[in-house]
């Protein structure tokens, strides 16, 4: 989104699209569902475990620490990602409070 049109939109929103964005592809939701379970790992032990090139997983990974949702931590010649805890629980009110928002009304549907 270029940057003159982000104004228009509420930091909330803005927030809210960046989370729902890098959890977008199921390559990343399989990453951060690899990650949950593991704590934490090196790019190596995911490419191992998913069905995508290790060059697919760094562009994967670049995406999610981007959005804050995952760090990453050099040791020695490898990076060591895991979830980021205080931006996963800002993803999580946020996305949260979003779909809460929503109310079924069965009397009006289109």
């Amino acid at each position: 989104m270029g940057a003159s049109k982000t104004s228009e939109y509420t930091k909330k929103e803005i927030e809210l699209a960046k989370y729902a964005k890098a959890i977008s592809h199921p390559a990343r939701i399989a990453i951060l569902n690899f990650l949950i379970k593991k704590k934490s790992c090196i790019c190596g032990d995911i490419v191992d475990e998913l069905p995508i090139s290790q060059s697919t997983v760094s562009q994967h990974l670049k995406e999610l620490k981007a959005s804050g949702l995952i760090k990453g931590n050099i040791d020695g010649v490898s990076v060591c990602y895991c979830i980021d805890e205080k931006e996963w629980k800002k993803a999580n009110v946020l996305l949260g409070g979003f779909f809460e928002k929503i109310i079924i009304n069965k009397s009006v549907c289109c």
